[in-house]
């Protein structure tokens, strides 16, 4: 528990808490239902699924399956934000790939991916608390090396809705270390995660 907050793994008995967050924001970035950074795994799907009905249904095959990972923030039974989180074999669709390949030393144990806050609970520290726990979670799992791809806003100021995947301030704060920029507004963050940490 967080501030208020409770943190639940996302799986088949917690879908319909993230599902319930998913549509009161439309699907998330137009129907994405936190899909985007999967591309590359459920092929019965095909390589990309067409469309918020599609990307729903394949979110929830991929969560029952244990495919997909987040951390759910819950206030009371409603979710109020996620992390995403996942191997790279899990999670291989992340942006500037070829750039970050290029400047990769070590593949990550996790990748965080995705965070979205519900917008009424935007700016009140809550995406913190997705990403504490994530790495909560992460640890229970027997931990490892973690990667983040924040946005790199320099201090510019920019609308919470577009941080999907926070800001590198956010990552700093929770202790992870700057590594490299990939693309004009993008980093590499990494921390270590030990085990039951």
């Amino acid at each position: 528990m967080s501030g208020g907050y409770t943190i639940r793994p996302l799986g088949p008995e917690t879908w319909g808490a993230f599902a319930a967050l998913a549509e009161r924001h439309n699907g998330v970035w137009g129907g994405c239902w936190c899909t985007w950074f999967h591309r590359g795994v459920g092929r019965e799907f095909g390589e990309t699924p067409r469309g918020a009905e599609n990307n729903r249904a394949w979110k929830e095959c991929l969560v029952r399956e244990g495919r997909a990972h987040a951390a759910l923030v819950c206030d009371g039974d409603t979710a109020v934000a996620w992390c995403e989180y996942g191997s790279p074999e899990e999670l291989p669709h992340i942006y500037h790939r070829k750039e970050y390949e290029a400047g990769l030393t070590e593949l990550p144990q996790y990748r965080l991916t995705c965070l979205f806050v519900d917008k009424n609970y935007r700016r009140k520290g809550v995406a913190a608390v997705a990403v504490q726990g994530a790495w909560d979670l992460i640890a229970q799992a027997g931990g490892g090396l973690v990667e983040a791809y924040p946005h790199d806003t320099q201090g510019a100021k920019t609308s919470s809705s577009y941080l999907y995947n926070g800001t590198r301030t956010l990552f700093e704060r929770a202790g992870f270390s700057y590594e490299r920029t990939v693309g004009k507004k993008k980093c590499v963050m990494r921390k270590v995660v030990l085990p039951g940490e």
